[in-house]
């Protein structure tokens, strides 16, 4: 088992009390999934207006809901493909509106925001090609979980630079802008790799 998988198997078993509960009560997946995007929202807007603090802690409390609207519906049987598509198209929203709340919180500062402005610009571009490339290569039937950043690992980032605020912030967005880019060509590669071996074949 990877790293990874262990990191999120541990956390889905202390959030194992919250899943058992929210089945008692007979909340819903989506309901979960829709409740992330809102406090997702009133993050975003919370950087906006300056609250780096508030924001860090709002994105972790929403990257909680992700983790459990999953671990929710395989407990009461409710995993649909609708599901995994809407809560796949919430996470691009939510990637969007915090990383727009940034450029707008740099944005106000003028000359002295403008690299932050520019790394957060490409973190955006760079988050949803690496989405898109999963997308489109599971799409043709390839698996595509390669690569260096998924969505948990930039939440930890972003949240981290929020916490810490300051030239951490910026350095954290300059990582993402880095890292997320990194991800989608490793991703790139490897379905040019798997491709390649089929088209050989064929």
């Amino acid at each position: 088992m990877s790293d990874k998988a262990a990191i999120k198997n541990r956390l889905r078993s202390v959030l194992d009390p919250v899943v058992s509960l929210l089945a008692r009560l007979g909340i819903s997946p989506l309901a979960v999934t829709v409740s992330g995007l809102v406090v997702s929202l009133a993050g975003a807007l919370a950087i906006a207006r300056g609250s780096l603090l508030g924001g860090a802690i709002i994105l972790v409390i929403s990257g909680l809901c992700d983790t459990l609207d999953g671990s929710l519906a395989r407990r009461t049987g409710k995993e649909t493909k609708f599901g995994a598509f809407i809560d796949s198209t919430i996470d691009r929203i939510t990637e969007l509106a915090y990383f727009g709340a940034l450029i707008v919180y740099y944005g106000a500062r003028g000359e002295g925001g403008r690299l932050a402005v520019i790394f957060a610009i490409v973190a955006i571009l760079g988050s949803f090609l690496t989405s898109y490339t999963r997308a489109r290569a599971e799409g043709l039937g390839l698996e595509c979980r390669v690569g260096l950043l998924e969505r948990p690992e930039r939440v930890a980032i972003l949240a981290l630079g929020l916490l810490i605020g300051g030239a951490a912030l910026v350095v954290a967005l300059g990582c993402l802008a880095v890292l997320t880019v990194v991800t989608s060509l490793q991703r790139v590669v490897h379905v040019y790799r798997l491709t390649a071996v089929k088209d050989r074949s064929a």
